[in-house]
């Protein structure tokens, strides 16, 4: 068994638009840390110095949001109501829905937007795979190169509705990107809504959710390392975060 890491990381030092804190105590102020908490919290004394080298365990405190990193967006994050009754947050989603089958699909090649319905149908056809329920599709957009840069949140191709009901019509639950968004960059949409007034480019994919329940897996990394589209199965468990409207995940591929 070959397990391909497919997350990129939660990184202080790289671009993000809400900005990653990072803060490490180290095992000797974790050791007055301690120290401070068991007097404060349950009265009892120690001195940190008894420690071997006056070390107890480092700590690290981290500000963030959910969507730093790779990460499970749950149907709660596309809005506050749905077709089909209250959207779930993340620590109320199946668990059987984050693994299963996967398969890649190549989009490499094209350019800053969002693809459709035929794309999607295409690129299945292309590498020969009639989807199932259950399956874990991958979209391939080379985004993940740019990862930790101010490109990567403005340079990258994303679906659209038709492609996301496509997809959802053949059962599948969970859909990745190794973009930013499972979207079209924010740049590219607004200023498509400002020339043509189409609402229906507001993120659509995202909006998809509020009438039909899926999940998007996104910012993956490390897709190119799949060996083939295919023969695979994708692990993606987000954390239960109570209430939340996505969780972190440590995506990975196996393959047998």
């Amino acid at each position: 068994m070959r397990v391909i890491d497919l997350s990129t990381p939660v990184d202080a030092a790289g671009f993000e638009p809400n900005p990653v804190r990072h803060e490490i105590l180290s095992p000797a102020e974790g050791a007055r840390h301690m120290s401070d908490e068991m007097r404060t919290h349950f009265g009892l004394e120690l001195d940190p110095s008894a420690l071997p080298d006056g070390e107890f365990l480092s700590l690290d405190t981290l500000t963030l949001t959910t969507h730093t990193g790779t990460h499970v967006d749950a149907p709660s994050h596309y809005g506050s109501t749905a077709s089909y009754g209250r959207p779930r947050n993340i620590d109320e989603m199946p668990l059987e829905w984050f693994i299963g089958p996967g398969c890649v699909l190549d989009a490499t090649g094209e350019p800053v937007g969002a693809l459709d319905a035929d794309w999607v149908r295409g690129a299945l056809r292309r590498i020969d795979h009639h989807v199932r329920p259950g399956d874990i599709v991958l979209l391939n957009t080379g985004a993940a190169a740019r990862c930790g840069t101010p490109e990567y949140f403005s340079k990258f191709v994303g679906l659209d509705a038709s492609a996301v009901h496509v997809l959802l019509d053949l059962g599948v639950r969970v859909i990745g990107t190794d973009a930013f968004s499972l979207d079209a960059p924010f740049a590219h949409i607004v200023t498509t809504f400002a020339e043509t007034g189409d609402r229906s480019v507001l993120w659509p994919a995202h909006l998809v959710g509020r009438d039909r329940e899926y999940c998007q897996l996104e910012r993956l990394g490390n897709l190119d390392a799949l060996p083939a589209p295919t023969g695979f199965q994708v692990c993606c468990f987000p954390v239960k975060i109570s209430g939340a409207g996505a969780g972190w995940a440590r995506a990975v591929a196996i393959v047998s």
